[in-house]
């Protein structure tokens, strides 16, 4: 998914270079929604591994 949202804000990128600031501020959005996204699901399995290990060991 971070690919994605570097993929994403790439293409801001370049269409704000070349002065397509609709599109720009679009691709912008979604890359900053599928950062957020994948930083979300990242910290749910971070703890599910935390609490997966706790239970092996005990």
């Amino acid at each position: 998914m971070l690919k994605w949202a570097l993929v994403f804000f790439i293409v801001s990128l370049v269409a704000a270079l070349f002065g397509f600031t609709g599109i720009a501020s679009g691709a912008a959005a979604i890359a900053k929604f599928l950062f957020y996204v994948a930083v979300f699901l990242f910290l749910i399995f971070l703890v599910l591994g935390l609490l997966a290990v706790k239970a092996i060991n005990n």
